[in-house]
């Protein structure tokens, strides 16, 4: 039984899946928008809404609660210019939308494995 245990393990150890996290949402903030499997994307999206309201409520805030709240980003995530993205561009972005920044759409299967594949985007981006 899983009883009070949190988060998905998806077949990795801590470190890896440690990096495999940082890597897909610094990809997500970079790009808006990456191919991955359901689950890989089910797991990180929490994370990455939080990240985006961290960074929204240090800009509100301003002064020393924004450079804690870069702080914090940094922390967890591994390219400097993910981050200042996120405060520059993201964040200004969602400032009047309480929640639900990114969305799951799904593709279908993975030739190789049929994996199930979904399109993680960050909603309201601009259209190219």
């Amino acid at each position: 039984m899983r009883h009070r245990v949190a988060g998905k393990r998806l077949g990795r150890s801590t470190g890896q899946r440690t990096a495999l996290r940082r890597a897909l949402i610094t990809q997500l903030f970079e790009h808006e928008q990456i191919q991955t499997t359901e689950a890989k994307a089910r797991a990180i999206r929490a994370h990455a809404e939080k990240m985006i309201t961290i960074a929204k409520r240090g800009l509100a805030a301003g002064g020393a609660q924004e450079v804690h709240a870069r702080r914090l980003v940094a922390s967890r995530l591994d390219q400097p210019a993910a981050v200042n993205k996120l405060f520059d561009e993201l964040a200004p972005r969602y400032e009047e939308r309480p929640g639900g920044y990114t969305r799951l759409l799904k593709l279908g299967f993975r030739k190789g494995d049929a994996a199930p594949m979904v399109l993680l985007e960050l909603v309201d981006r601009p259209e190219e």
